[in-house]
């Protein structure tokens, strides 16, 4: 199962030699489905708490990979499970649960861009302590992005307040643990099948928080009794499915296959689709938005030099 999944996988969208356009691409789309989780959270959290909604969407994640969790037992190398785990908290699990609490207060176009902080995390452990090469004009790039990310954050909050700025710092730690959990895959992990990865550090952290959601919450009770309650779970289902199970897949065998950097600039494209997805659902956009996109983007092109 594992070896038709990988091969599935490489013939799609890797090829033996990844070329630079399939690299783009593959990042683009990543970039969509990435972008629109902001705006699925949020319906998520129109009927369910922060807890509920981020337990449901990786326990539903886990239990998708149970059954190949349990079909590859015997040939997962299990002197890396810290390792995986590791990379299901940082990468996964903890986020999931920083972010619905910090979108309680703050926008989901708000959250998309705060979480474009993620490649200059990815760049600073990177070069700290995972022998990533220095250069300046990578630096910089990385440095541009933020900027522009700064400036919809402080103009955004000026203009239109965004609820509590405190609670941003919540998707900050996010992109912490993205930038730390991405380097591990592209580092420790780099000889382990993408899937393999992904089975293993959801399964782990996702089935114990879908036991805890069903026995532990009123879960069930706001289900049965909340108007919407089953299309916001349909809402989880989709960021569960595609957001976090297909995504994660696609995003672990890109950096593999380039590099742990280059795999964050997705969460440089990410805040255009958010504040997308956020207008349509009434969130004003002002000229700040557009000036942050122009930084973020020639960002993104001078964070790829060597």
């Amino acid at each position: 199962m594992r070896q038709i999944s990988s091969k599935f996988m490489k013939r799609i969208l890797f090829p033996t030699t990844i070329s630079k356009g399939t690299a783009y691409l593959t990042l683009f789309i990543l970039s969509l489905i990435w972008g629109t989780s902001f705006i699925l959270i949020k319906k998520g959290l129109s009927v369910f708490p922060p807890e509920q909604v981020a337990s449901l969407r990786m326990g539903m994640s886990g239990l998708i990979f149970l059954p190949f969790m349990i079909l590859q037992f015997k040939k997962f190398d299990w002197s890396k499970v810290h390792l995986i785990i590791f990379v299901g908290l940082a990468s996964s699990t903890i986020p999931a649960f920083l972010f619905a609490n910090a979108q309680m207060h703050i926008s989901s176009s708000m959250a998309g861009i705060l979480n474009s902080l993620t490649p200059l995390f990815t760049l600073f452990l990177g070069i700290l302590f995972f022998n990533l090469p220095f250069a300046w004009l990578r630096i910089f790039g990385v440095i541009l992005g933020l900027a522009g990310a700064y400036l919809l954050l402080t103009l955004g909050s000026i203009f239109i307040p965004e609820g509590e700025v405190r609670w941003g710092i919540l998707v900050v730690i996010a992109a912490l643990l993205y930038g730390t959990g991405t380097n591990v895959v592209g580092t420790k992990l780099k000889g382990m099948p993408s899937f393999q990865i992904s089975i293993y550090s959801f399964g782990l952290t996702g089935v114990p928080l879908f036991v805890y959601l069903i026995g532990f919450t009123n879960f069930t009770e706001i289900l049965s009794v909340q108007p919407g309650a089953w299309q916001a779970v349909g809402y989880i289902f989709f960021l569960s499915l595609v957001s976090t199970v297909l995504a994660s897949v696609i995003f672990f065998e890109l950096i593999q296959q380039t590099s742990p950097l280059f795999g964050s600039m997705v969460a440089y494209m990410m805040p255009l689709v958010a504040m997308m997805w956020g207008f349509l659902d009434g969130e004003i956009m002002g000229w700040w938005n557009f000036a942050g996109m122009f930084l973020i983007l020639f960002g993104v092109y001078l964070s790829r030099s060597r």
